[in-house]
């Protein structure tokens, strides 16, 4: 009788005790049911995660392209392009979030639709700790887009720095990469992969063969034509002069990071990872990317053997960057032969284009004429070849319109910085150096000028 009024006793007190920790499990429980799941969320995180990896191995191409021209201009213009290198980056990351990033995926806000998007308008990122509840998840966060999308902005810039290299004024430089990174290059990126007219009419160009690749190019060639060769390039009597670089360990070291970088610049551009689907395929475009870059390679020494009787190494070079510029419109739907095939014939581009060039003497340093544009031409009309849906008619008209547009615009820009200020150094700079005339140090002082 004691125990059955003891058990009443502490009945109540029990239950006094555990309703708190009842309530917290209640509320808990139905927290768990109200928060979303991985189904919902894991794909907007590995997306984001995808943009963040690729984004941040396309910035060290930044580091790539300014090895390989440091290494293929002559010691006495190192700093230089070292300088323009950090500085065009630089430019681009503000540019792309003042104008351009908005200007490009314009949205619902084209002013003249599937053509030009809104000006000046500046890309704002998601709020501090955001909630999963808040987020629109239906894609990735914006500032991994924007991250990941900035980078090509500036390598279409980079491409340019080392057409033009060792005779340019660095302040005019700079000046037609506000204009390329800020508006040119969002313009005619606008029109695929903003949702624009050539998105319409079916072009296709994947990671930016001719978007980026090309367009960089174009520019390059706008601004080569207006500048000029460099002094003793080309003899009175038509023969080249070869102007060897100063630093061949250093070209070697730039081409591999870049090689290393495309894995991002392709594989991001996959711009999903969240189903096995979409992870399977951005594998499928590592090992396409790098057979690209593999048989172009190849192909430039075997060819520059049987041509010049010696393997040149930086044909070699070239043909591995036009093996990857070549796979860059179509790097998913090709097999590891289609790849090959499609490298190699970027590898024989730069070889065989690079003479040719100098015959009509348009001074290009370190062959980005031939690598990116070129080679950017000829990997976005090979896309139908395995991309079901695409046109060879479609691919023309995209390459000649952004072409056009980028080579009109990119001179007339050049054209009006030649006037006002001028875009050359003096003959006398162009001979002793642009590290000491626009600088005033070198980058080996320990050695005498090449």
């Amino acid at each position: 009788m004691n125990d059955m009024k003891l058990k009443h006793l502490l009945a109540p007190t029990a239950a006094l005790i555990l309703a708190p920790a009842l309530g917290f499990a209640q509320e808990a429980t139905e927290a768990a049911e109200a928060a979303p799941g991985f189904d919902e969320i894991g794909p907007y995180i590995m997306t984001t995660l995808l943009f963040l990896i690729g984004g941040f191995l396309v910035m060290w191409m930044a580091a790539g392209f300014a090895m390989l021209e440091a290494g293929l201009v002559r010691s006495k213009n190192v700093t230089m392009q070292l300088t323009k290198n950090i500085a065009l980056f630089s430019i681009a990351g503000i540019m792309y979030w003042f104008v351009g990033f908005n200007l490009m995926y314009p949205g619902d806000a084209w002013v003249v639709p599937g053509y030009v998007g809104i000006l000046f308008s500046p890309t704002a990122l998601e709020p501090v700790g955001l909630a999963a509840a808040d987020a629109s998840l239906d894609y990735a966060s914006v500032g991994s887009d924007f991250f990941f999308q900035l980078m090509f902005c500036a390598t279409t810039a980079s491409i340019v720095s080392g057409t033009l290299a060792e005779r340019i004024k660095l302040w005019p430089f700079l000046i037609f990469v506000v204009v390329l990174t800020g508006f040119i290059y969002p313009i005619e990126a606008s029109w695929q992969w903003g949702g624009g007219w050539l998105s319409e009419m079916g072009f296709s160009d994947f990671a930016g063969s001719t978007l980026v690749h090309a367009a960089g190019g174009f520019a390059a060639l706008a601004g080569a034509l207006i500048l000029g060769p460099r002094i003793g390039k080309y003899g009175k009597d038509g023969r080249t002069v070869p102007i060897p670089g100063s630093n061949l360990a250093l070209a070697t070291l730039g081409t591999f990071i870049l090689w290393l970088g495309w894995f991002g610049f392709n594989g991001g551009s996959q711009l999903a990872a969240g189903t096995v689907g979409d992870i399977t395929d951005v594998s499928r475009i590592f090992a396409n990317t790098n057979m690209a870059a593999a048989s172009g390679a190849i192909v430039a020494l075997i060819l520059t053997q049987v041509m010049y009787k010696k393997p040149d190494l930086t044909m070699t070079l070239n043909g591995a960057l036009a093996g990857l510029v070549s796979i860059t419109a179509g790097p998913l739907d090709p097999t590891l032969f289609g790849a090959l095939w499609i490298g190699a014939v970027g590898g024989i581009i730069v070889v065989i284009t690079v003479p040719m060039l100098d015959k009509m003497k348009i001074d290009d340093v370190v062959g980005a004429i031939p690598v990116h544009l070129l080679a950017g031409i000829w990997g976005t009309l090979a896309v139908p070849f395995y991309t079901e849906g695409a046109s060879f008619g479609v691919q023309l008209i995209g390459i000649v319109a952004i072409g056009l547009f980028v080579f009109v615009v990119s001179a007339v820009v050049w054209f009006i910085l030649k006037a006002v200020m001028g875009i050359r150094v003096s003959e006398e700079d162009e001979i002793n150096g642009l590290d000491m005339s626009e600088l005033g140090m070198e980058a080996y002082p320990e050695f005498a000028k090449g």
